[in-house]
């Protein structure tokens, strides 16, 4: 692909082939008459952070489709995630297909987040305590990594994204409400397990 092409591969999608570009929205005069083409296909990837994923089309002679989430929201919709099928309107831009308005949104065939393709720490932590409150302290998606705290004066734990996904979290925001189980590892104290404070925790517990 082209420079042009200069979005990091981030969340949902990473390391499946994305194509990087710069998902700026494109604006037209008015006046500009739009060659509109209809696409189906699926979302490849979308991030709601950054505000924009990919649709790949089913027709193969087609580039990725730009989806940017202010189309999503004027249509009625928050997100789109990986796997779900889609119907969009699209226009040709100077950088490629950009998605004007959806038509529909079909998440029955969407992943949950536990079931994507976890990146390897190359690390299993035991965990040597119970489950206790933790904040979110910092967490970077980007990086794919980040800490919480039990409290001032109480070691940060780290937090890293496939721990966060094998208990179907997406991300994580700082000042977020946790619950953690966790153990010794090479970055100092680890996190085992994460529950969100607004889900089901275990009988046991």
């Amino acid at each position: 692909m082209s420079d042009e092409y200069n979005v990091p591969p981030t969340g949902l999608g990473a390391g499946v082939g994305i194509q990087h570009r710069d998902a700026r929205p494109e604006t037209v005069p008015d006046e500009a008459p739009l060659d509109i083409v209809q696409v189906a296909g699926r979302i490849k990837w979308f991030d709601v952070a950054k505000g924009f994923g990919f649709i790949v089309p089913d027709s193969g002679g087609l580039p990725d489709v730009l989806l940017h989430v202010t189309c999503l929201r004027r249509d009625g919709y928050q997100t789109a995630h990986e796997g779900a099928r889609i119907v969009v309107e699209a226009v040709k831009r100077p950088r490629g297909l950009q998605a004007l308005k959806v038509v529909s949104l079909d998440e029955s065939s969407a992943l949950h987040p536990s079931e994507l393709p976890m990146a390897r720490t190359h690390e299993i932590v035991v965990p040597t305590s119970g489950l206790e409150a933790a904040t979110v302290k910092w967490f970077n998606r980007l990086r794919g990594f980040g800490f919480l705290t039990r409290g001032e004066g109480t070691p940060d734990i780290f937090v890293h994204m496939e721990t966060l996904r094998r208990y179907g979290i997406a991300e994580l925001k700082p000042g977020d409400q946790v619950f953690v189980r966790y153990g010794d590892g090479s970055k100092g104290k680890m996190a085992a397990e994460v529950r969100l404070t607004n889900s089901a925790l275990p009988a046991s517990h």
